[in-house]
């Protein structure tokens, strides 16, 4: 059975089935993440200011800002190169595609290896767990939450890299479509980093 929409677009909403249906999953993503940042707030906001209650410590003695900075960065970079890849199948060059694909993924992989290396490992290390206090567990939700959206935009670009790419000699227009979907996922998960960063981080 053809799925239909793939390609054109629908009369009523003016998007294709895939657009659609990846809107509707982001605009579910957002009251996830939102109510995570609402909660974030009341609680810290509620927090006891005591310096003798370990609630909420000082971000900035607790969090490597360097590296969360340098992840920002790689973060917005595979935005970039997200955005190429997408712009290489409208130009119908599928080896600059897979060019711009792998260096998304990688930069992808670098993120979560500095986040897992450099910044998960030592608190843990230094006794900051879960337990720890209100902070401590909000940082490792939060963060934690947005790391598997991270992989799961690995494991989808990585199909896309290996045997999804064969839709490409039979259907180029619906794999274009595809990898614009993916990318609209990739540059939310992206967005939320901007906004964890500050947040967590900095405020």
């Amino acid at each position: 059975m053809k799925i239909p929409y793939t390609i054109t677009e629908r009369p009523d909403t003016g998007l294709t089935n895939p657009k659609f249906g990846i809107w509707l999953f982001l605009a579910s993503e957002v009251m996830l993440f939102g109510s995570l940042f609402s909660s974030y707030i009341i609680l810290r906001t509620g927090s006891p200011l005591s310096p003798n209650v370990l609630a909420w410590p000082i971000q900035s003695h607790e969090l490597n800002v360097t590296i969360g900075a340098i992840n920002t960065a790689v973060l917005i970079a595979s935005s970039v190169s997200m955005v190429l890849s997408w712009a290489a199948l409208k130009e119908h060059q599928l080896k600059r595609f897979k060019l711009y694909i792998s260096l998304t993924i990688l930069l992808a992989v670098l993120f979560l290896v500095l986040k897992i290396w450099l910044e998960y490992l030592p608190k843990i290390q230094h006794d900051h767990v879960l337990s720890t206090s209100t902070f401590f567990a909000m940082y490792y939700l939060m963060t934690g939450l947005h790391a598997l959206h991270i992989l799961g935009g690995v494991l989808v670009m990585a199909y896309f890299l290996g045997p999804g790419s064969k839709m490409w000699q039979s259907n180029p227009e619906q794999f274009t479509n595809r990898i614009e979907v993916t990318g609209l996922y990739w540059h939310f998960v992206d967005l939320v980093w901007i906004f964890l960063f500050p947040t967590l981080y900095l405020l």
